[in-house]
């Protein structure tokens, strides 16, 4: 015997679920699900080698002559086809008879037909004679009507007698009251293939993971957006997500953990949020082509999230066009995320107001990155309005990165006390780049310590100018411990001035190295030489320059004839004048001298210096005094108190 109380609104409604079985909830479903169980039939063994209507036809027979077992069969029967007239009759003859399942099923009919106290009747007497179906068919009746204690009574006793909807339904309870036996029965239910239940066990034994993980005050990882050094608004929407908001726990690369093994077994059995959540934790753990897989099947059900994140997948992997389709189908069916992918897609494509209506689209689906995101795009278009308009709507949703583009916008507009506020929210709650710029704002007061202290928030979230700023403090201190700490942070983040700055440190760390041995092997690049170079390779000149004169200090001229010349083209005048020292050492005087002169015509004294004696050992004595005033206005001291000398002597030569 099995309750019926889940079937009898899907007979009612067969066609309009069959219909719409794709978009129903899974709570639906699962109810569903269950009415393959609901009917008792223990009376019809032979059932599944018979055919339905030879079955009928011989059960008919039987219960004509009065065999209690095919009344009761066939009652089942009629009554899982939908017959309830003439299912009736030989419910209440099997019933009268003492027939358990009879009365069970008996019940279900009565519900059926509204008649809902007289149903509970049959099963009491149904479930008192050991009916597991019968005692969760009742259970369910007393919770409908608010009386939980007899719902738990009855719902205890189909779940001890190993009746999987009974345990599910006791389970549903008592995590409605926060009982921690909830979890026992879940597992019962699940163990016995409810895929409702292993989904909430695996969402329960997450969440406790996660907790463990975390500590019981953590509110969870925030989004951490890589500062860019200008206070400008960075980060981007939802657009930039791929998966399920909430991701599951589990090390790349690691052992399933149990709950992952529960929401593989939902999963199995068709539970599409089940496939989603698992798809998530398999695409997190790196194994893509998996997850995909997971993502495909829920998206088929209909799970919306599922499908955006499938289309995420797909474009990762290259493939827009595939990735547009999903995104689209997910977005018709309400998903702001997937919206605003569709937008991102359209306006990296240039398609400007397709992408301003999936956004508008987002925004209409509950997804404040929608506004967030309109924003963005008007900003991009010098619709300041548009975008201050929009930022604000997302900001005051609470929307903390629309916050901090609100607050730039006011600054750049001269509006720093409207824009403070904003920053504040914003780095409150948890927007790196607010507390960045918050910093900036400070600093440009003068306030230093207040800058320090938003700077060092940032910097403690992994913001790579923040470290950079709060390591150039340290120094200016001299904590050189402090900002070692912090300059590795930014130039481990890939800022140039950290990487720079760090390697003068180390550098001035170093031992002189003393003369140079002849034969000697070369030595091998140290540590500041590294990271000069990681500087210099990202076009920081001064940087350029160092790396030259660490090559050339071990013989490596090529190397270091390379990074001068990269820094002289850049702009920077050292690397001119080294390069011109370099080349008029290898004979290459008439080169060495246009780097000179570049580096003379930006303000290097000793370049206009080298120009002075160059043209003086060619006789160009009037040349000569030129590139000497020039050396004098430029200095340093001592050069211009030699360009002073050989300008007077060139004037005596001149004048003799």
């Amino acid at each position: 015997m099995v309750f019926m109380g889940d079937r009898a609104t899907l007979l009612e409604t067969g066609r309009f679920v069959q219909r719409h079985a794709r978009n129903a909830a899974d709570e639906i479903i699962e109810a569903a699900g269950a009415v393959d169980a609901a009917v008792d039939t223990t009376a019809e063994t032979d059932a599944d080698s018979e055919n339905e209507t030879e079955v009928e036809a011989r059960h008919r027979r039987a219960a004509e002559r009065g065999d209690l077992a095919s009344m009761s069969a066939l009652g089942a029967l009629l009554l899982r086809r939908g017959d309830l007239d003439g299912a009736e009759p030989y419910l209440r003859g099997a019933t009268a008879e003492g027939d358990r399942a009879a009365a069970n099923n008996l019940g279900v009919l009565l519900h059926q037909r509204g008649y809902a106290e007289e149903a509970a009747g049959w099963w009491r007497v149904a479930a008192v004679a050991g009916s597991a179906p019968a005692a969760h068919a009742l259970g369910r009746h007393h919770r409908e009507r608010g009386d939980e204690p007899a719902a738990e009574y009855w719902l205890r006793q189909a779940a001890e007698q190993g009746h999987a909807l009974g345990a599910y339904a006791l389970a549903d309870l008592l995590e409605h009251r926060s009982d921690v036996g909830a979890e026992r029965w879940l597992r019962a239910a699940a163990e016995q293939g409810h895929r409702e239940a292993a989904y909430r066990l695996a969402l329960a034994l997450e969440r406790r993971a996660t907790e463990t993980t975390r500590g019981p005050h953590d509110t969870g990882t925030r989004l951490r957006v890589p500062g860019t050094g200008a206070l400008v608004p960075t980060g981007a929407g939802a657009t930039a997500q791929g998966a399920a908001a909430a991701r599951p726990v589990g090390e790349p690369g690691g052992e399933p953990t149990e709950a992952e093994q529960w929401f593989r077994q939902a999963a199995a059995r068709g539970h599409r949020r089940a496939a989603l959540h698992l798809g998530a934790i398999l695409e997190q753990r790196g194994e893509l082509k998996e997850a995909g897989r997971w993502y495909l099947s829920s998206a088929k059900e209909g799970e919306a999230k599922a499908a955006c994140a499938l289309g995420f997948l797909l474009r990762d992997a290259g493939d827009e066009e595939s990735a547009a389709v999903w995104w689209l189908r997910a977005a018709q069916d309400g998903d702001g995320n997937a919206a605003n992918a569709l937008g991102a897609l359209h306006a990296a494509r240039g398609e400007q107001q397709t992408a301003e209506r999936w956004y508008r689209a987002a925004m209409d689906a509950g997804d404040v990155n929608g506004a967030y995101n309109l924003g963005l795009l008007c900003a991009a278009q010098d619709r300041i309005p548009q975008a201050e308009q929009w930022y604000r709507r997302a900001a005051y949703a609470g929307h903390r990165e629309a916050a901090n583009a609100l607050a730039v916008l006011l600054l750049q507009a001269g509006d720093a006390n409207g824009a403070e506020p904003w920053f504040s929210k914003a780095a409150e709650a948890g927007s790196v780049d607010a507390a960045f710029n918050l910093g900036i704002l400070h600093a440009g007061r003068d306030d230093d310590r207040t800058a320090l202290v938003w700077y060092e928030r940032a910097a403690a979230a992994g913001h790579t100018e923040a470290a950079l700023q709060v390591g150039i403090a340290a120094l200016r201190d001299g904590d050189e411990r402090t900002a070692e700490r912090h300059l590795r942070c930014a130039a481990g983040g890939g800022s140039a001035e950290a990487a720079f700055r760090l390697a003068s440190v180390l550098d001035a760390r170093r031992p002189d190295p003393g003369p140079a041995v002849l034969g000697a092997p070369r030595e091998e690049k140290s540590e500041c030489e590294e990271w000069y170079e990681r500087a210099a390779q990202q076009g920081h000149r001064r940087a350029q320059v160092r790396v030259g004169m660490l090559a050339a200090g071990r013989g490596d001229l090529a190397e270091a004839d390379r990074w001068y010349r990269e820094a002289a083209e850049a702009g920077s005048r050292n690397g001119a004048f080294n390069l011109g020292l370099l080349l008029a050492r290898e004979g290459s005087e008439r080169e060495a001298a246009l780097w000179w002169t570049r580096a003379a015509r930006a303000g290097h004294g000793r370049a206009a210096l080298r120009l002075a004696l160059l043209a003086a050992r060619r006789g160009e004595l009037t040349e000569g005094r030129r590139w000497c005033a020039r050396a004098v206005e430029l200095g340093p001291a001592e050069v211009a108190e030699r360009a002073a000398r050989l300008s007077e002597a060139l004037h005596q030569e001149l004048t003799a």
